[in-house]
């Protein structure tokens, strides 16, 4: 799979049966459709999780940024803002094969919706995306590595 920014091959980091794909040039973060709501579900009690998901609020945003295309489907992504403040501008497929996170977007959205649990959530994308002088690509806490 192709980074939608830069076009770089995506790579899978994958903890806790979630997978998700990841730039090591930008640093962005691809979700297969329901990918964040089983990363939310996994690192929280299910009830608490359910809420958290509701706090994740997705509409659509008037902005000059260039379309990106979807890396599944290939047809060009709406803008959509999503949380509440700060707003995070996001690329989202239209027929929902999945959303696409700049780098840092990602950690912002876990971070404001998750004020209170997002320490496991962030322990974990540190260690999914953290670089090592020895490594070429980011280290993950658990799983496997590979190409998409």
């Amino acid at each position: 799979m192709k980074c939608p920014k830069d076009k770089s091959d995506l790579i899978v980091v994958e903890h806790r049966r979630v997978e998700l794909d990841y730039c090591l040039h930008c640093a962005g973060v691809w979700f297969d459709s329901g990918e964040l709501d089983l990363l939310v579900n996994t690192l929280v009690a299910s009830a608490e999780g359910q809420a958290h998901k509701e706090q994740i609020i997705f509409d659509p945003a008037t902005v000059k940024e260039a379309q990106r295309r979807c890396p599944i489907c290939g047809k060009k992504m709406e803008k959509v803002w999503a949380g509440k403040e700060p707003r995070i501008l996001i690329d989202r497929c239209p027929i929902g094969d999945g959303l696409w996170f700049d780098g840092g977007e990602l950690r912002q959205l876990l971070t404001e919706v998750l004020p209170g649990d997002s320490k496991g959530i962030l322990a974990f994308l540190g260690d999914a995306f953290t670089y090592s002088a020895n490594q070429k690509g980011p280290a993950a806490a658990e799983g496997a590595q590979k190409e998409a």
